[in-house]
């Protein structure tokens, strides 16, 4: 499926192949909720890296966080949160880990999304006390991260593009 997606005073546009445009997952971890704001949690989905396309770079900037576990030095993340340096909407996420993906955030695009027909929950140890979760019966929940990836949850629910 092809995205479409753009920040908010529309000084960045971009577009990206997507196999898994479910925005099925929920993550209340503090990076996602404090860069996000949405409803306390982000929702990523699934692109094709080689397939992205940019209208407006030179008004994106890159955010790594900072990592803190408790008796440790924070650390920097590798992952590059990108975002429209003008309006602060968060674009897309990309990891070297995985550097055949890009994961868009469900809020900025603008492409008619599918509803999925559950929800991830994740990161719920991270969650703020004043977020109330809408659950569904059939919506999994995860105190970190779980195993199941985009692909896979996709994959198990025959939800392929």
């Amino acid at each position: 499926m092809q995205l479409e997606g753009s920040c908010h005073c529309g000084a960045v546009h971009f577009s990206l192949n997507s196999a898994h445009p479910y925005p099925y997952q929920r993550c209340y971890c503090s990076i996602c909720r404090k860069t996000q704001g949405g409803g306390g949690y982000a929702i990523n989905l699934g692109g094709d890296a080689a397939s992205l396309k940019v209208r407006g770079r030179q008004h994106i900037s890159i955010y790594h966080a900072l990592l803190r576990e408790p008796g440790k030095r924070a650390r920097r993340s590798s992952a590059e949160r990108h975002f429209c340096s003008r309006c602060g909407s968060g674009l897309w996420l990309f990891s070297p880990q995985w550097p055949e993906l890009i994961h868009p955030f469900a809020s900025a695009i603008d492409t008619p999304l599918p509803i999925p027909p559950e929800h991830t929950h994740l990161m719920l140890d991270s969650r703020a006390p004043w977020v109330e979760i809408d659950w569904h019966p059939h919506d999994l929940q995860f105190a970190h991260y779980p195993e199941e990836s985009i692909a896979q949850w996709h994959e198990r629910l025959d939800l392929q593009r």
